[in-house]
């Protein structure tokens, strides 16, 4: 069973990327193909992050994590044309080629279609530079298509649900086959 790690680069404890890649990680889980993990950068200690401890273990216990999956979803809001910091700083801190070998799916959030390239521009550069076999299309949602629904749960508009159905297809896809 292909190995699923999601990793949420938001800073925020109210973050739609968080929610969306939660919505998302669920409904992997719940298909029974494959183990998901999630990780929130907001959940490690600021400390470890900022002053660049490799060694810290919640830092060391993130890059275990991304070995040992087969395929990496990286969500991230976008802030100023660019993916958060707080991810960077994580990136900055896994091994120059922890994504090596692994099919990753890029997934931004945003206010405005005016930061729709900045998974291109931006957050697949580093995601190839960092060895990633495979980084398949990525997905950017407008903040406007993610609403809460009557339960509390997620709620996203039909087109945005189905472009996230789409990329996770061709993301699923590039997953190893395991027997």
């Amino acid at each position: 069973m292909p190995g699923i790690l999601a990793i949420s680069g938001s800073p925020s404890p109210t973050s739609r990327t968080a929610r969306v890649l939660a919505h998302l990680a669920d409904r992997l889980a719940d298909a029974g193909e494959h183990e998901v993990t999630t990780i929130g950068v907001r959940d490690l200690p600021a400390e470890a992050l900022i002053s660049a401890d490799v060694h810290h273990p919640a830092i060391t216990a993130v890059a275990g994590a991304v070995a040992a999956a087969d395929g990496i979803i990286i969500a991230t809001p976008v802030y100023k044309a660019a993916y958060s910091g707080v991810l960077k700083a994580l990136l900055d801190l896994l091994p120059q080629y922890a994504l090596a070998g692994k099919t990753v799916l890029p997934l931004a959030t945003g206010g405005t279609v005016a930061h729709v390239l900045a998974i291109d521009y931006a957050l697949r550069p580093v995601l190839t530079s960092m060895g990633a076999a495979h980084v398949v299309p990525g997905y950017f949602l407008l903040d406007s298509l993610i609403g809460t629904a009557p339960d509390g749960g997620l709620a996203l508009a039909d087109t945005a649900q189905a472009g996230l159905d789409t990329v996770v297809a061709g993301f699923l896809a590039g997953l190893p086959v395991t027997v």
